[in-house]
């Protein structure tokens, strides 16, 4: 009989050996005592491995648990499988017509369901009730790799025909398809071995449909706290419908209409829906006699820039002379500039800005008063001025774009009447399939990698690399504030992906394999794959999306 061969792996350091064909799963076991919460993958040589994988060369292995981004993925992603599969089990199969997860909000999934049934807390209960049942008894979760022409007659006997068709468009002769018993799925991402691992997770009613609530990624074996922003949650909502209407509420249907020739009509549709949106806001702006300031704020990438220059035209439109202003601007010297924890500059905070300066300017200009507004020389790192006086008339509004606009600590002193604050952020509501939702934030990566290639020379792998701080960022000075705006703007565009996938495509394959950001990098390219990309001929020089890809007309 042949011997056993053996495998040399290498866990934080220490060298262990392991007969060849052992399943990942049982070495996580091995060390699970060492880590506070379940190991859900391993990062084997920096690619990512299922817990089913067997043990097959000899290789460096780096637990993963939800405590980081590739194992709270995996944890959504399957707690959605357990959730599908206890919803089609207590409401049966035939009753079901559809259950679409539409978007993330507040530590938890925007659900939409419909069929021969009543949604109610009642029957949330009873599906949470058997989503416990389940993973108590920690029934396996299988993958298949199966043929792809299989695959999409399979999802057509299911009617899931979403899938069906988001499969067509695959040239992969075998997809992976996932299994709960019997109930089958298809996942854009990695599993979970068994739903053993799936204990934290709620259902709640909630608007018109229900949330499936998550773990805090901080600490995943409780729940995060569930407190939405309704302004932000309705934006999307609506967003949801108009998209509908045209027909484009998954990845398929956008191919559909890309493959037949149709990407110009979608693209030239959906850019006269934002501007008439920008024509609204310009409107409602001029309708308020007393606003004088138009504070704009919102997350890395959401376009600010190009909607500022749009909004002030749509405001000339309404007759009134709108002036730009930057806060960046008032930033205090840099030798006055607060260190973070890490002792490096603390820009992003309001600390970094002349508040009471900004403050004075503005109510002198409030007053009808001539002030020179500063420069702030980013080399040098001081405030200039250089000769730049403003004077605000009868007709004049000052459009500020900045970081803390939506924080009224910024602007303590300017009537509330005087202000209209918008917040603008890329909320994207084109979906993959309906079990496979695409974030927001995936949206506004893609943006920034294109942005800061073209405008900075950035290479995508510090782009990736950087994404977390500038989260950070947005999470404690930007979206504190959101509810508190006017105006919640929705900058993301239906077919904006598909824009983006071949000036993007390249970058991320320039992020080297042996680098920590390519686990990133890698799932952002499977992700593209699943779009038919678009030329950017038709894109006009005043949309929103020229700020990223270049071509456009305004200065940014």
């Amino acid at each position: 009989m042949e011997n056993t061969r053996m495998m040399k792996v290498n866990v934080d350091g220490v060298e262990y050996i392991y007969p060849k064909g052992t399943l990942y799963q049982a070495i996580a076991a091995d060390f699970q005592e060492g880590y506070a919460h379940d190991i859900l993958l391993v990062n084997r040589n920096g690619k990512l491995c299922e817990l089913h994988k067997a043990l097959d060369r000899d290789c460096t292995l780096k637990m993963i648990t939800a405590e980081e981004k590739p194992g709270m993925q995996t944890y959504e992603r399957s707690v959605v499988f357990l959730m599908l599969k206890a919803f089609y089990d207590v409401v049966r199969k035939e009753n079901v017509e559809r259950v679409s997860v539409e978007y993330s909000i507040s530590h938890a999934l925007f659900i939409r369901a419909k069929g021969a049934f009543t949604l109610g807390q009642e029957l949330l209960n009873q599906v949470e009730g058997r989503m416990r049942a389940i993973s108590e008894q920690a029934v396996p979760i299988r993958k298949e790799s199966i043929n792809t022409d299989d695959a999409v007659e399979l999802f057509r006997k299911t009617q899931m025909y979403d899938k069906a068709q988001l499969l067509s468009f695959r040239i992969n002769s075998h997809v992976n398809i996932y299994f709960l018993d019997e109930f089958s799925d298809y996942f854009y991402g990695y599993m979970v071995p068994d739903t053993g691992y799936l204990k934290c997770f709620g259902l709640q009613l909630f608007e018109s449909g229900f949330v499936l609530r998550l773990p805090d990624q901080k600490n995943p074996s409780q729940l995060g706290a569930f407190h939405p922003s309704m302004k932000v949650f309705r934006e999307l909502y609506d967003a949801t419908l108009r998209s509908e209407a045209l027909h484009i509420s998954n990845v398929a249907e956008m191919n559909g209409v890309i493959s037949q020739g149709n990407a110009t009509h979608m693209i030239l549709a959906h850019e006269a829906m934002m501007e008439k949106k920008i024509g609204d806001i310009a409107g409602e702006i001029a309708a308020r006699k007393d606003v004088r300031f138009v504070m704009i704020a919102g997350p890395s990438s959401s376009g600010k820039t190009t909607f500022s220059h749009r909004l002030s035209t749509q405001l000339l439109a309404c007759g009134l002379h709108p002036h730009a202003i930057a806060t960046d601007n008032y930033f205090k010297n840099r030798s006055e500039t607060p260190l973070d924890q890490n002792g490096q500059y603390d820009f992003e905070s309001l600390g970094a800005m002349d508040v009471e300066q900004f403050n004075a300017d503005m109510t002198r200009l409030l007053r009808g008063e001539t002030v020179e507004i500063p420069q702030f020389n980013f080399k040098k790192g001081v405030r200039e001025y250089n000769g730049d006086y403003l004077t605000l008339g009868a007709q004049d509004v000052l459009v500020i774009e900045g970081i803390h606009c939506l924080n009224d600590q910024l602007s303590y002193s300017l009537p509330k009447e005087s202000k209209y604050k918008i917040y603008i952020s890329c909320l994207t509501t084109l979906n993959v399939d309906d079990h496979n939702y695409i974030p927001t934030t995936d949206a506004r990566l893609l943006r920034r990698i294109e942005r800061d290639a073209r405008t900075r020379g950035y290479s995508a792998r510090a782009t990736i690399q950087m994404w977390p701080s500038v989260r950070r960022g947005e999470e404690n000075n930007i979206f504190p504030f959101q509810d508190s705006a006017d105006m919640i703007f929705n900058s993301a565009l239906i077919y904006e992906i598909a824009l983006l996938k071949p000036f993007v495509e390249p970058l991320l394959f320039g992020v080297p394999k042996d680098c920590e950001e390519y686990i990133e990098a890698k799932r952002l390219l499977k992700f593209l794959n699943y779009f038919l990309p678009i030329p950017a001929d038709d894109v006009p020089k005043t949309s929103l999306m020229r700020e990223f890809i270049g071509g456009g007309c305004y200065k940014v």
